[in-house]
């Protein structure tokens, strides 16, 4: 064998090794897909998932559901395929493991974290929905039940939902004015909307689950437009205040801002 073959067979071997590498060794990604959802409106798991006293609700129609994706776990590996095969679905995303999971080095410890987030989130939503109402939140209690859902992106959601059952539209009408609406964001206790993650993927789940009009955090209508689900309207908001007045144009047929 010549040196030239006997070179050309180490380099072949060498780059038939990182490929294999490549392909074999776990990578800092994650895979999520579109995850369940849930009306705020009605019950979870036999339970319901707002309970106000202090204070008399209205029979609500329609539904205000809230969104999720699921993800690749923490110690789950993920490699070179799929990756590859996540960025050619439109039912999946490939995104950076600490983006998905920022806290937390085990599923015990993100678990933690995320109910941690979802109990701030419950009470920013309460404290938001009471103040858009003028209410008290002394004279008013609300308990949210929401089960396996952690994070902090059904905030806006809880808010409306707590504010259709109690005022509505203010007018005697439902904000959801009969329909499935969906929707994610994360809320403060004085009514800003957050952006959050995974936003493609939710208006996926919330068309799987029959809803026609998405709320979405303004700053992330590009990402909502990428793979929007045919027939779905998407509505920018900013504020829960913002996501009110939209509503009710919705229901009146009124100026609805758009993405």
């Amino acid at each position: 064998m010549s040196s030239r073959t006997r070179a050309l067979a180490v380099c072949s071997a060498l780059v038939l090794a990182l490929v294999l590498t490549a392909l074999l060794a776990p990578l800092p990604f994650a895979v999520a897909y579109p995850g369940m959802t849930a009306n705020v409106l009605g019950d979870d798991k036999g339970k319901p998932v707002i309970t106000i006293t202090g204070a008399g609700t209205r029979k609500t129609s329609g539904q205000l559901r809230m969104t999720s994706i699921v993800a690749t776990g923490p110690d789950a590996s993920v490699h070179l395929p799929d990756i590859i095969e996540g960025w050619f679905r439109t039912d999946e995303a490939v995104m950076p493991r600490e983006a998905v999971y920022p806290v937390g080095n085990n599923t015990e410890e993100i678990a933690e974290h995320n109910a941690k987030q979802m109990a701030q989130s419950q009470g920013s939503a309460t404290s938001a929905a009471l103040g858009q109402l003028g209410r008290s939140t002394k004279d008013i209690k609300v308990k949210l039940s929401l089960a396996d859902v952690g994070g902090p992106s059904a905030g806006l959601m809880f808010a409306l939902g707590i504010v259709d059952k109690l005022d509505g539209d203010g007018a005697g009408h439902d904000l959801t004015g009969g329909r499935t609406v969906a929707g994610t964001g994360t809320i403060t206790a004085d009514g800003k909307v957050g952006a959050v993650g995974g936003v493609p993927l939710k208006t996926q789940a919330a068309h799987r689950d029959g809803a026609s009009v998405f709320l979405v955090p303004r700053k992330e209508c590009t990402d909502a437009r990428a793979e929007l689900p045919k027939g779905m309207r998407l509505i920018p908001v900013t504020t829960l205040d913002s996501a009110v007045d939209a509503l009710k144009a919705l229901r009146t047929g009124g100026p609805v801002p758009h993405c």
